[in-house]
C-alpha cells in the first residue's frame, strides 16, 4: 500500500498529513520546550519536515504559531494564514504566504484547501497583530476537516456531508482549559453534528508543565479516552482512532471514496 491518505500525529495540534502526494503540516510546534512548557512525549525530529507542501496555522496564539519551528521549515515554506497574519510573517523574511478568511479557498498540488469559521479568542499577547481564528478542510482523495482552537458551534453541521476524518481538539496543555475550547465530551457532541467516517483526537498528551505532569499525570493520557467513549454514545456510526504523539494511522481508497 502506497505510503499516502495518512495523518501523523506529531502532538498537540500539529498533523502531518500525506494525501494525493501532498504532504501538508498543521500548527507546527517542532521543538522539545516552549516557555513554561515541556514536550513530554518522543521528541519531533524536524529534518523529516523540511519537504512540505504547505504549512496551515489556525491562529496565532503561541501553541499554535511558533516562529521558532516556522523557521525549522525555511523562509520559503507556503505558509497558509488567518487574514491579517502575512504582515507579521513577511517582516520575518517569509515570502510565500497565503491570508485566508473563512469561506476562501486555495490550492496545493492536487488538494483544495478551504479556510472555515472557528469559535475561539482571537486575542493575543502585545506586538502580535490581530488576526483571524480558522479550521480547514483538505478536499482531495479524501475530505479532512482540521478544526484548529474552536468550541462546538452549530454550524458545524455546515460542514457534513462526504466528510471523511476530522482532527478535533480535546483538551491542552495544562489542568483547565480556557474559553473557546472543547474538552472530550464537547468534541463528542461535535461528531454529532459533523458526521466524519473517522475522527483522531488531538491537542492532547504533548506539552505540559514539568511540575503538574508529576502531580496529575492522568491528564496526559485521559482525555482521548473519555473522548472516545462519549463518541459512542453520541455519534457511535463514527470510527474514532486515537494516536499517541508520534503514531501515524493510514487511510483506505475504500473509506475516503465511500460516501
Amino acid at each position: 500500500m502506497p505510503l499516502d491518505n495518512r495523518i501523523t500525529y506529531l502532538g498537540h495540534a500539529t498533523v502531518l498529513l500525506e494525501m494525493n502526494g501532498a504532504r501538508i503540516l498543521t500548527d507546527p510546534i517542532l521543538r522539545d520546550r516552549v516557555f513554561h512548557l515541556q514536550r513530554r512525549s518522543l521528541p519531533v525530529d524536524a529534518a523529516q519536515y523540511q519537504n512540505i507542501d504547505a504549512v496551515l496555522i489556525s491562529h496565532l496564539h503561541w501553541d499554535h504559531f511558533d516562529l521558532p519551528s516556522l523557521r525549522l521549515l525555511g523562509r520559503d515554506a507556503h505558509l497558509i494564514v488567518p487574514a491579517g497574519a502575512a504582515g507579521l510573517l513577511n517582516k520575518q523574511g517569509y515570502r510565500n504566504v497565503v491570508e485566508m478568511h473563512p469561506g476562501d479557498t486555495t490550492g496545493v498540488g492536487r488538494l483544495a484547501i478551504q479556510a472555515t469559521y472557528a469559535d475561539h479568542d482571537a486575542r493575543v499577547f502585545p506586538g502580535v497583530p490581530p488576526a483571524d481564528c480558522l479550521g480547514f478542510l483538505v478536499k482531495g482523495a479524501a475530505t479532512v476537516y482540521f478544526a484548529g482552537d474552536t468550541d462546538l458551534f452549530p454550524a458545524m453541521a455546515d460542514l457534513a456531508g462526504g466528510l471523511d476524518l476530522a482532527l478535533l481538539g480535546v483538551w491542552g496543555w495544562g489542568p483547565n482549559l480556557g474559553k473557546k475550547h472543547m474538552d472530550p465530551t464537547r468534541a463528542a457532541e461535535a461528531l454529532a453534528l459533523l458526521r466524519p467516517r473517522i475522527a483522531v483526537p488531538i491537542h492532547w498528551g504533548t506539552f505540559y508543565p514539568r511540575w503538574l505532569s508529576w502531580l496529575r499525570p492522568h491528564l496526559m493520557t485521559d482525555p482521548p479516552l473519555i473522548f472516545r467513549r462519549e463518541a459512542e454514545k453520541r455519534a457511535p456510526e463514527v470510527q474514532v482512532e486515537i494516536l499517541a504523539p508520534g503514531a501515524s494511522f493510514q487511510f483506505t481508497e475504500s473509506q475516503a471514496n465511500n460516501r
